[in-house]
């Protein structure tokens, strides 16, 4: 009975401190009524849907339809948002632009079943050792087109953008952020996610356990 009492107690005050923990993190995460897309030059890339958790979003390499695209180009499906404007945003390293991030919407080229996408056009400056890597930029590049510099250090280079009315990669009624990485890889889910999913893991634990006593 002792050790029955031991264990309630030590449930309650793990629940209790969990339940603090989630508390915290729900008041911390991203604004859920826009979504969040992080993508890289190896193919990996995140989508987070309002109020949902991030969802694996895979790049690959294909043809670009729009006017000046390469044959094959990392490409990422963004999953059908309707209104997604077409343009090119230019990274610039120092400076110096190295990569363009294109934004083409649904059914460009003439093809019906083109989804919206966004592309990645990263440098060859160090050779073809990244598989975003190409040629050279689009050309012509859209006309729709700006410049944003990147950040963060030599080996993790990325740029942050969220477009507004009008520019490439804007989505009409919501404000979509982008964490375009130039160098380095997507990284893995923040403790505050895994600290939700794993909650939820638990509850399911747990409910799987007392239908499995009766």
């Amino acid at each position: 009975m002792k050790k029955v009492l031991i264990n309630v107690s030590f449930l309650a005050v793990l629940l209790l401190v969990l339940g603090a923990q989630v508390a915290y993190c729900i008041q911390t995460q991203p604004d859920p009524a826009n979504p969040a897309i992080v993508v890289d030059e190896y193919g990996v890339g995140t989508i987070t849907f309002p109020g949902g958790l991030p969802a694996l979003m895979p790049g690959v390499l294909q043809q670009d339809p729009a006017p000046g695209g390469l044959a094959s180009v990392m490409t990422y499906n963004l999953l059908g948002p309707p209104s997604l404007v077409a343009g090119d945003v230019g990274l610039l390293d120092n400076g110096v632009m190295l990569d363009v991030v294109r934004f083409n919407p649904a059914g460009t080229g003439g093809n019906a079943l083109y989804p919206a996408s966004l592309l990645f056009y990263s440098d060859n400056v160090d050779g073809f050792d990244e598989p975003a890597d190409t040629p050279s930029p689009p050309s012509p590049l859209y006309t729709n087109f700006l410049t944003i510099p990147e950040i963060g250090p030599e080996g993790n280079n990325f740029a942050l953008y969220t477009p507004t009315a009008g520019q490439p990669g804007f989505v009409e009624g919501f404000a979509v952020s982008y964490t375009l990485i130039s160098d380095g890889h997507t990284p893995v889910p923040e403790p505050c996610t895994m600290l939700l999913l794993g909650s939820g893991l638990i509850g399911l634990v747990g409910l799987a356990r007392r239908k499995f006593k009766k």
